[in-house]
């Protein structure tokens, strides 16, 4: 994917205001606000994790956010500061648990009327377009691929499968991460939520990538890291694997996963794809 950045993508940000800003990954979503972790089966009649119905697998589907790399904690940095300084919940700096239950995975069209249900539209697309500047300037500093990433991407290519990204991220945002990942050859398509109908939690974005790859929904399933995501990728008849590396567990499981993982070097994965690996039926893309 040719790069579109151009040495003015970047606007003058809440950095500016805070030159010895750093972010404190370890600090993010802390253990003490999770809650306990548990052992989620695969299915109703065994503990076993297994995706082997998929044989012959055909492609993989992944979301960017929080999936392929770590941005979650750039994106509540960027909603926190500027919330709290357009007055948003009395100037209160909004929580963790805040930013998981009400903004994680969700489209700038929803988060609009959920965030500002007073404001005029072009109030709130100013204000939203304006956080995404300061998470790609949060970004073009602090992202990390997610971990396993890289590996997960030779695995997948060694088996010849299609791939596409389906993200709710705008246009601008993916054209930084995909590069800043070393990713601009890897996806086949990027499907993006504001080119379908409707976004997620609605199935039409992982429609539209099945429909590109040209792909069975019978042979594909999808990474995902939060509740909507989850949700479009099991309406859409796909088999969902959840990352629980900022969002709960027990979050994405109610949300209709198949199972959850902490990162792509989970051994719960892995495990699951050498299964996979090992079925007679599993074919290679031409």
């Amino acid at each position: 994917m040719p790069s579109l950045l151009s040495s003015n993508f970047f606007l003058t940000t809440h950095l500016h205001k805070h030159p010895h800003f750093s972010l404190n990954f370890s600090g993010f979503y802390p253990t003490s606000h999770h809650p306990p972790r548990t052992t989620i089966s695969c299915s109703a009649h065994s503990s076993k994790c297994s995706l082997s119905f998929l044989a012959p697998l055909e492609a993989i589907l992944f979301d960017i956010d929080g999936t392929i790399c770590d941005s979650d904690p750039l994106h509540y940095y960027a909603f926190r500061d500027m919330l709290q300084e357009v007055g948003f919940n009395g100037g209160v700096p909004i929580t963790e648990e805040f930013f998981i239950e009400t903004i994680s995975g969700k489209h700038n069209v929803n988060l609009a009327t959920i965030l500002f249900p007073d404001w005029e539209p072009q109030r709130s697309q100013k204000f939203l377009e304006d956080k995404e500047a300061y998470f790609r300037r949060l970004a073009s500093e602090q992202l990390q691929p997610m971990h396993g990433l890289h590996k997960l991407c030779k695995w997948v290519e060694e088996q010849g499968l299609r791939r596409a990204a389906v993200t709710s991220a705008p246009r601008s945002n993916v054209e930084l991460l995909i590069p800043m990942l070393g990713l601009s050859d890897f996806f086949e398509t990027i499907v993006i939520g504001s080119d379908c109908e409707r976004v997620k939690p609605f199935p039409d974005p992982y429609l539209k990538a099945l429909q590109a790859l040209k792909v069975s929904h019978k042979h594909t399933f999808v990474f995902e890291d939060s509740v909507s995501g989850i949700k479009a990728g099991v309406a859409a008849g796909m088999p969902v694997v959840g990352l629980a590396k900022r969002n709960p567990e027990k979050l994405l499981a109610a949300a209709g996963a198949s199972f959850v993982i902490d990162d792509f070097d989970d051994p719960k994965l892995w495990g699951v794809l050498e299964e996979l690996q090992r079925k007679p039926e599993v074919t290679t893309a031409t």
